[in-house]
Parts: structure tokens; sequence; C-alpha cells
């Protein structure tokens, strides 16, 4: 019996169906401060300070994970090492995780005000017929005291995936992003867009076959929040822009924008590649 090889590919030729947000820094949060302060708050109440800059590193991650990656980096983990005589253990990062759930659960809210643009980026989006999704390093316990507060300002998407909600795991593996597909009815992962302020985000949208889209300014690259941002001269805009948006390239994400209320225009982009026969592969 003879074996024949065929070689045949698939493209998806139709037009995007899904955008797949991430949330602080993305949609909600310009800076990305709810995260990232109340990180630094948790490790100061068991005195170990760490500056926001270093908690920004690990961005995007479970929280868990992100306080276990944190600990580890190399200055932190020989300040840890210092204080307490031994490097920080799986049940260190329980603690800290303890102390940090209630004071993230209490305060995300108030970090967590619309992106200026974001409000009518889904509203044109929701016109084009695309279905929203979402998904986060924030774990449920999180999302549910943000999202009533979320749709009480307009915002709130067809499918919300926490970073808990799922055994696989979060990023920057593909499972969210994928858990959004399952739960809209998407027929093709070319047919969705993720967007997302961090590297850990874009990773997740490429391993699961989306285009990307990343966020220099408004998220956790750039770090400062909106007033802050626009007090910056023109030129040092443009070099905080420019070591973000490189960042994010580097990680592979397709496009680089400002924030997500540049959207729409990228949209249409990808829709008229994807009519040549392009993919996000």
């Amino acid at each position: 019996m003879t074996a024949h090889t065929y070689t045949y590919q698939r493209r998806y030729c139709g037009p995007l169906e899904a955008v797949i947000f991430d949330w602080a820094g993305t949609i909600v949060d310009f800076g990305s401060f709810a995260p990232t302060q109340v990180l630094v708050d948790a490790f100061a109440e068991i005195g170990l300070p760490v500056s926001l800059a270093e908690a920004r590193v690990p961005m995007g991650m479970a929280k868990w994970d992100h306080i276990q990656t944190l600990g580890q980096l190399p200055d932190v983990a020989r300040r840890w090492q210092a204080k307490f005589g031994a490097p920080m253990t799986d049940a260190d990062v329980d603690q800290i995780y303890e102390i940090f759930m209630p004071l993230q659960i209490a305060r995300v809210g108030a970090y967590s005000q619309p992106i200026a643009g974001a409000l009518d980026t889904l509203a044109t989006l929701r016109a084009q017929g695309l279905k929203i999704g979402s998904c986060t390093g924030y774990p449920r316990a999180v999302m549910n005291a943000l999202l009533p507060l979320a749709a009480e300002l307009g915002i709130a998407p067809d499918c919300v995936i926490a970073a808990d909600d799922l055994a696989a795991g979060a990023r920057p593996g593909p499972w969210m992003a994928l858990a959004n597909v399952i739960e809209l009815g998407i027929k093709h992962v070319a047919a969705c867009v993720k967007v997302d302020d961090t590297a850990v985000g874009i990773a997740e949208g490429l391993n699961a076959g989306m285009w990307t889209v990343g966020l220099a300014v408004s998220g956790n690259e750039v770090g400062l929040s909106q007033s802050e941002w626009l007090a910056l001269s023109i030129s040092e805009q443009q070099q905080r822009r420019q070591r973000a948006a490189e960042k994010l390239a580097q990680a592979g994400a397709h496009y680089v924008i400002d924030t997500v209320a540049e959207l729409p225009a990228v949209i249409a982009a990808i829709n008229q590649r994807l009519a040549r026969g392009e993919s996000p592969a």
C-alpha cells in the first residue's frame, strides 16, 4: 500500500466576528493601577517594600503567579532573603495572596473608570456585528466586584473569563482566549482579535491563533494615569510611547496603538487583510 501526502490549506477569508479585550489598562483603569498598587500595598503589609515599577514587571499574569514572579525578581528576592532569611516559598505566596485579595476586591472599582474612547469603540464594534469577549489576570472574586460597577458605566462584554476560571490555567497560555471562542460561538480563531496592554496578554492571543493588538499608552508599559500622561512634554510622551510600543511589538503584536479609542481603524485594516486571504499566523 502506498501512502500519499496531501497539502491543503484551509484559510478563513471572512470578516472578523469577535474582539476579546483585557480589562485593566485596556478598557478600564488608564495606567493599570488597580492590580499593581494593591500588590505594592499587600507586600508592604508583611514589611517588604516593592516599587510600583517592580510590581508592573509580571503584569497580565494570574495574580498568584504574579506575586510569585514578583518575589523572584532578583532585587526583590535579595531583599526577601535579607529580611526573612530564606527564599520566598509557595506558602509565602499564599499569605500575600490572602492579604491581596480583600484589598483588591475592596478597591478595584475605585481605579476602574472606562478609558477615554472605550465606550464609543465598544458601541462601534457592536454596530458592526462583532461580539465582545474579555479575559483578565483578575480572579473571579475580583471580577464579581468589578462587573456590576463596569456595567453601570456602560461596559458589559458578552463573555468574561477570569484567571482562575479554567483548570488549564491562564496567560500566556491560550485557554482564556479560547474559552471566549467557545462561549461566543466563534467558528474560526482567525476571526478573533485579542486586545491587551501586556506582553503576556499578546502571547495569549498569538498562542490562540488570533490577531493581536497592543495598547502602548493606556496600559502597564507606560504606567501613568491619564493626567500624568497629559502633563508630559511631547518629547517625553514620544520616548515612553516608543519604549512601550517596542516591547509589545517584540512580543509579536500585529498592531500597536496608543489606546482602545484607535481600535476601529485597526479592525477595518484586519478585515481588509482577511479578505485578501491573509491570516494572523
